[in-house]
């Protein structure tokens, strides 16, 4: 996300409404497109997305759930697909890797639909699939069939997305937020054999920031290695209630950068004016 109530007066400005992305951008220079999951954005939509956005700002969209969830990457999906990249296009070199995100239930039966799918997919954008199956988990059989099919895709190799629940379940929950958020984020094993050249890992934190920073720093070394090895990684960071995660994010970004110098640094977010205020986008630039 890049706009939330709680960030008004912190790090995003009064009375902005609309331009938040704007604002955004100079906190990070990337983002999670979760919204995209619901449905394909109106024209009007992208192209304000596009004016706000600078260029080297990266959106990693997520497929819309017809793809995935409705009909599962069968008969339709490559129609509805083509629609949502069709959609997405005026954004052009700003689109990072777009995210096929499978429900719980997609499992070793269907492997073949996953294959046929893959063996599909325009070679126009980088691909990373997320899992949440237990059995492409454990190293059995069907965790090797599935690295197999995303390794040898036309495309080149296709990495998964690690969800890393692991701060989240740390500790037991402080809000009716944590609680629901450990209702729909499974907790699963931390695998990163087959992470492409676009690595993405999305970090479910705790209600304390201070377990989410501890659960975002411990990936520093792996960061730096994938780094090292000419990879460019995407980090996401979410919370119950995501009260602080455009500050973890730089913060991690900072912890890599002590290690990285030759790391390119974070634009400067620009001065916010306290929760009350109204300023507007005019007295912004």
């Amino acid at each position: 996300m890049w706009a939330h109530g709680p960030w008004v007066g912190r790090f995003l400005s009064p009375g902005n409404k609309g331009n938040e992305l704007s604002e955004y951008a100079r906190w990070c220079n990337a983002v999670e497109g979760n919204t995209t999951f619901y449905a394909v954005p109106a024209a009007s939509t992208i192209e304000k997305w596009a004016a706000q956005a600078p260029d080297e700002f990266r959106f990693a969209f997520k497929v819309p759930r017809t793809v995935t969830h409705d009909l599962r990457l069968r008969a339709g999906a490559e129609a509805a697909l083509a629609e949502f990249l069709d959609g997405i296009a005026p954004l052009g070199g700003r689109i990072g890797p777009v995210q096929l995100q499978m429900p719980p239930s997609f499992g070793p039966n269907d492997l073949r639909a996953l294959a046929e799918f893959v063996g599909r997919l325009p070679a126009t954008h980088r691909w990373v699939v997320e899992l949440r199956h237990p059995a492409f988990f454990d190293g059995g059989a069907a965790h090797r069939a599935v690295d197999s099919i995303l390794s040898d895709a036309p495309t080149g190799p296709i990495g998964r997305v690690v969800l890393d629940t692991r701060p989240l379940y740390a500790e037991s929950p402080r809000s009716e937020a944590s609680v629901d958020e450990r209702r729909t984020k499974p907790k699963l094993p931390v695998v990163t054999d087959l992470m492409g050249d676009e690595p993405v890992v999305r970090v479910i934190g705790a209600d304390p920031s201070d377990r989410s920073l501890a659960g975002l720093t411990a990936w520093v070394p792996q960061l730096v290695e994938w780094l090292a090895e000419g990879r460019r990684p995407y980090v996401f960071v979410h919370q119950p209630e995501n009260l602080d995660s455009p500050d973890l994010a730089r913060r991690l970004h900072a912890a890599v950068r002590e290690l990285v110098p030759g790391l390119e640094p974070l634009p400067d977010p620009l001065p916010v004016a306290p929760r009350g205020e109204t300023t507007g986008q005019s007295s912004l630039f």
